[in-house]
């Protein structure tokens, strides 16, 4: 077994692996810090993260079809720039400092942002390419804990960005913020023989809930989709701030 894992953490593992990719076949986002959040409650978490960037790769390679016509390129292109001048910093404070008290700070501001978006708070002005770059390079500084695709929900979310637009653009941003990101954790000695055995290990149980994830999407509302996406927006970074004070006591 992969990192020296028994039996019964790999299938537990398996069953939040399953729940996570669901939650990405619906919404588009979710599924690191989803699965890093369930997998910290049960072991070191740390030598998941890059584990979990390239399924997130490879799940992108299931859904390729069905968003290639919603992308929105333009806010890709902006919130990538952005993220490229953070993430080095991000990858050397990840090997640096405490991840939890990383973890910590940045979900107990995305809290604060899903509860401002609860009450219905948006962005009433249109926003350029400098603020999707401004938006990019805080969710680099937040990709070396896993949670990089939160700001951008928030600030995607905040914007009233259509479903599918939604959707789409941010499987597209996390697939390249990832890619970016995997070179970096390798120099880094972040990623082992180990970390490609297990994503291979993960392929079937990826594609089994992305399919059902997929088809809870297409029967969405937008106003469904858009409350649903902020709710778990607040679940996740509750999570986040629970293991982070877990790990701290």
């Amino acid at each position: 077994m992969p990192f020296g894992f028994s039996p019964d953490l790999m299938a537990a593992l398996s069953i939040g692996l399953l729940g996570a990719a669901y939650v990405r076949g619906y919404s588009g986002f979710g599924f690191s810090a989803l699965f890093i959040a369930f997998a910290s409650l049960l072991t070191n978490p740390l030598p998941l993260i890059p584990v979990v960037y390239m399924c997130e790769i490879l799940m992108t390679g299931f859904q390729a079809r069905g968003i290639r016509g919603h992308i929105d390129w333009h806010r890709v292109g902006a919130l990538i720039a952005g993220a490229c001048l953070t993430l080095p910093v991000a990858i050397y404070l990840m090997t640096q400092i405490n991840p939890d008290t990383a973890r910590l700070v940045i979900s107990s501001v995305i809290m604060v942002m899903s509860l401002l978006l609860l009450v219905g708070w948006t962005l009433t002005t249109k926003i350029g390419p400098m603020g999707h770059a401004c938006a990019g390079a805080v969710s680099g500084l937040c990709n070396g804990s896993g949670v990089g695709g939160l700001p951008v929900v928030a600030f995607l979310t905040a914007q009233a960005v259509p479903p599918a637009t939604f959707r789409a653009t941010m499987i597209i941003y996390l697939t390249i913020l990832d890619l970016l990101t995997l070179p970096l954790m390798y120099m880094a000695g972040l990623i082992s023989m180990d970390t490609l055995y297990a994503a291979i290990l993960a392929l079937p149980v990826l594609g089994l809930g992305l399919w059902l994830g997929g088809r809870r999407f297409a029967n969405a509302s937008p106003d469904g989709f858009r409350r649903l996406a902020i709710i778990l927006l607040f679940t996740l970074a509750a999570l986040g701030i629970l293991r982070a004070i877990y790990f701290a006591s």
